[in-house]
């Protein structure tokens, strides 16, 4: 068994808001796909790809509120939450890069790998020594330089146990006021409860939630409630076919998937503002996109640090971006070629 990296509370604290920008990181890529695809059509894709996205917001709220309940505090806007993308996450076998780019096959294939289900093959593999050269993890270990988790759902399992250690010698753990915690009245995602966390229990029950709704690992293609996990919900479309109860993983006996690729917005991949002309109106819409995604997050952190009833209101906010993307990916992006604009989530500093 490898050794813990988790000793105390100041290393779950690490941990969590590491959690915390993990599950963000994925919100971008995918609002970009979905945002991509024309009006009217995909619509069995477009629905896929936003219901994992406000799922990603439930897993966000349970971060937040494990990491309320032990005393951390939630912040989205410091500096380096939102990667700077082509990011890396982890993979079994190799590392690849998440990028910020249209409904494609490609897009869905870096989906896949990122929600994919991944137990290590010993307990003594969770970690795994980081590729010399390029750019960080995100799910590398906070506490243990050089050192990343095989998967995410290790990187989870890493965290429970270190509750668990942590809980056990330090019975003050769960020190958090409950009025920072956000219980279900202020957030309804179809796809799970918020789990209150006051308690070992209930922060172990939050985070393998979180790994299982994404990566099925423990419970097949459906979890206890019935859903479809991320990696399945998004298998789906590379199949062309729905799963249906009692469907072998890679053999979906639903009905058909209606995909064009070709009726998409095709956006430059991983677009920065240095590729907006200077003085451009595109530019003046990119930035002004980053700036609402700056407040976005900003509500986020207040909702997290007590206001939790405005997390409704960030929810909205969240697909209320809608016209910023539009106003993007509808137009051509001079001297790319033919390819369209697209934000480019370059995140100025915002005071929460």
């Amino acid at each position: 068994m490898t050794e813990s990296t988790i000793n105390n509370r100041d290393d779950l604290i690490s941990y969590l808001q590491a959690a915390m920008v993990l599950e963000h990181a994925t919100i971008p890529p995918y609002l970009t796909a979905y945002y991509s695809i024309r009006s009217t059509t995909n619509s069995d894709a477009a629905h896929i790809i936003r219901v994992v996205a406000v799922e990603e917001m439930l897993h966000l709220t349970l971060v937040a509120n494990v990491l309320n309940a032990i005393g951390g505090k939630p912040d989205l806007t410091r500096p380096g939450f939102v990667p700077s993308y082509p990011a890396y996450l982890p993979d079994g076998e190799d590392d690849f890069t998440v990028d910020l780019q249209p409904f494609s096959p490609e897009a869905v294939e870096t989906f896949c790998k990122i929600e994919r289900p991944g137990e290590a093959p010993s307990a003594g593999s969770r970690l795994v020594k980081t590729p010399d050269g390029g750019t960080d993890l995100l799910v590398s270990s906070p506490t243990t330089e050089g050192m990343r988790f095989y998967s995410i759902g290790e990187f989870y399992a890493e965290i429970v146990e270190g509750l668990e250690k942590v809980a056990a010698v330090d019975p003050g753990l769960f020190r958090g006021s409950p009025d920072l915690q956000v219980g279900s009245e202020y957030f309804y995602s179809g796809g799970g409860d918020v789990v209150v966390v006051s308690d070992l229990d209930s922060a172990c029950r939050a985070l393998r939630f979180i790994a299982d709704q994404g990566e099925g690992l423990d419970s097949g293609i459906y979890d206890g409630d019935g859903e479809l996990s991320h990696y399945y919900r998004f298998r789906q479309l590379q199949l062309g076919r729905y799963y249906q109860v009692g469907d072998a993983p890679d053999s979906p006996s639903g009905p058909p998937l209606g995909i064009s690729w070709d009726d998409v917005h095709k956006v430059k991949v991983s677009a920065r503002l240095a590729d907006y002309p200077e003085g451009s109106e595109l530019a003046g819409v990119a930035r002004k996109f980053n700036a609402d995604y700056a407040a976005f997050l900003a509500l986020l952190t207040k909702a997290f640090t007590g206001q939790p009833c405005l997390l409704q209101d960030a929810v909205c906010d969240m697909f209320r971006l809608r016209d910023g993307f539009n106003r993007l990916v509808r137009n051509p992006l001079p001297g790319s070629d033919g390819l369209h604009a697209a934000p480019t989530f370059e995140i100025p500093a915002v005071t929460p």
